[in-house]
């Protein structure tokens, strides 16, 4: 694993400090020198060696990603500098190569093999916590959904870590990872530590 390195976080919406927090819990209690910062233009993307991609409105993100400069840039910095991203929730929305309820001023990142279903659990109201099995985890993962996407399906190289009532919600690609819950919102660290693993 990579030691002193800078982990950076798409600061336009989300859980973003929750992210900070458990990220840095996580380098703490695995040892590991690094810094986590919020990423506001295009140039912090030079700075980082991994990135957090969170949850929030994908189509708003979307918007103001492309708008500041920061979407082409990050595009680029995944294709030909295999930067390592986890995208929570609308960040899982954004890797996807292909959506169901599609959007005119949503764009994808187009980096993951895989089609996505915006909203797919219900509204806000319906939001609900759940444990599910995760691929590799000894003990299933207490797994918080707030309007969250479901992963369609997946094709090419994309592998799937952990389904729910046979819907996909968290799948890799190489040093890729989509997750339809909200790791950040919970006190269990594994999956920080996981997108840590693969840096």
């Amino acid at each position: 694993m990579v030691r002193d390195f800078e982990i950076g976080i798409i600061g336009i919406q989300g859980a973003i400090s929750e992210h900070i927090i458990s990220m840095k819990n996580t380098l703490k209690k695995n040892k590991i020198n690094g810094n986590v910062i919020v990423i506001k233009n295009k140039n912090d993307l030079e700075k980082i060696d991994a990135l957090l991609l969170p949850g929030g409105e994908s189509t708003t993100i979307s918007k103001i990603l492309n708008r500041s400069g920061i979407f082409k840039n990050l595009y680029y910095k995944i294709k030909e500098d295999n930067l390592p991203v986890m995208g929570t929730c609308a960040g899982c929305v954004l890797l996807s190569s292909d959506i169901s309820n599609v959007s005119k001023k949503l764009k994808l990142l187009s980096v993951m093999d895989m089609k996505v279903k915006r909203n797919a659990f219900g509204r806000q109201k319906e939001s609900f916590e759940t444990d599910v099995k995760i691929k590799g985890f000894s003990k299933p993962y207490n797994a918080v959904f707030i309007r969250a996407p479901v992963i369609e399906k997946v094709w090419g190289s994309c592998e799937i870590l952990s389904t729910i009532d046979e819907k996909i919600i968290m799948a890799k690609q190489n040093n890729l990872l989509a997750i339809s819950f909200h790791p950040e919102l919970t006190d269990d660290l594994r999956i920080h530590e996981y997108f840590l693993d693969m840096i």
